[in-house]
């Protein structure tokens, strides 16, 4: 079953998301407006939205009103692509070329600040002082999870902890203010909307890992990029925390570098991909999928519950 499968029924309301993210990107400026266009139409699974969606049906749902946080929690999430493009030197994301290939770095970091700007116009819509205040402190933490990303790129040194800090701070947060912000937006209760947020977060760490892991054994076809890329781009990985445990492949590991070619990691990747890391990885993930099934039991019965958690089951399986 495919992911856009399992939130279909809110049909025109992702409709709305889509042309609302079109307008709130729109500029002045053609160069800019492309940039942010071309982006939006690269697709991606939109999971921030519809978890901001999901959980604006424990409170009272109004797409008029919860549209404005889905499209600024996915415009942050679009910034923050557009700066790793251009801090991993990255030319090809989601099979096409990045902004920062297609144009340049410049281009590419204004389109990004452009984006986030962008974000804070969306949100100017919602009053609630609270979602505000969540927001602010979120994209503080993202910012600060892209410097830990470049300060830590080629360090062999660094711990399970420090790794597990990083993607808190990359992706989980996000992910959990996306369910934490659609219920506040909605109206719910401060006990539902904290517990959407664990959740949120627990599911966030699981779809990191799992990424962190397909980018060593989905195909180059399924990633859209070349398979081994987080580690060429010198961002040390779960599988590789884990490979490293072995000292032979540690030292062949540690010889990656900003010079080393895509043909010259090829069997470094090999070498990873049979030893237990991916398993171990993959045990990991388990883990927090199972904290999140635990946060759920405590939410109400209804759709947007028993979504929540088919979408988590997914997240544990998914293979691209």
């Amino acid at each position: 079953m495919k992911l856009k499968t399992l939130y279909s029924f809110f049909g025109t309301d992702l409709d709305i998301i889509e042309e609302e993210l079109k307008r709130i990107t729109a500029s002045n400026y053609p160069l800019i407006t492309e940039a942010s266009l071309e982006l939006i139409e690269a697709g991606g699974k939109r999971i921030r939205p519809v978890f901001v969606l999901l959980s604006a049906m424990f409170g009272a749902y109004n797409i008029d009103v919860v549209k404005h946080v889905a499209v600024a929690l996915e415009t942050i999430h679009m910034a923050s692509l557009v700066h790793d493009d251009v801090i991993d030197d990255a030319d090809i994301r989601r099979g096409k070329p990045t902004i920062k290939a297609k144009w340049n770095n410049r281009i590419a970091m204004y389109t990004g600040d452009y984006l986030l700007a962008s974000s804070l116009v969306a949100m100017t819509n919602i009053e609630n002082p609270e979602a505000h205040k969540i927001l602010s402190k979120t994209m503080v933490e993202v910012c600060l999870g892209e410097i830990e990303q470049i300060k830590d790129k080629y360090n062999y040194e660094q711990s399970l902890r420090t790794y597990l800090k990083r993607i808190k701070r990359k992706t989980a947060l996000l992910i959990a203010v996306s369910c934490q912000l659609g219920a506040v937006s909605a109206g719910a209760s401060e006990d539902l909307h904290r517990k959407l947020y664990w959740f949120g977060y627990f599911v966030g760490m699981s779809f990191q890992i799992t990424d962190d892991i397909l980018d060593f054994t989905a195909t180059e076809k399924e990633l859209g990029k070349p398979v081994g890329s987080d580690l060429l781009q010198g961002n040390i990985t779960l599988p590789v925390l884990f490979a490293m445990k072995d000292t032979d492949i540690r030292a062949e590991i540690e010889k990656v570098s900003a010079e080393t070619t895509a043909d010259e990691l090829k069997p470094i990747v090999e070498k990873i991909i049979r030893t237990d890391a991916i398993e171990k990885s993959y045990a990991l993930s388990e883990l927090y999928l199972e904290k999140a099934f635990a946060i759920l039991k405590y939410l109400p019965r209804g759709r947007a519950k028993s979504t929540l958690s088919s979408i988590a089951k997914y997240i544990g399986k998914r293979k691209f």
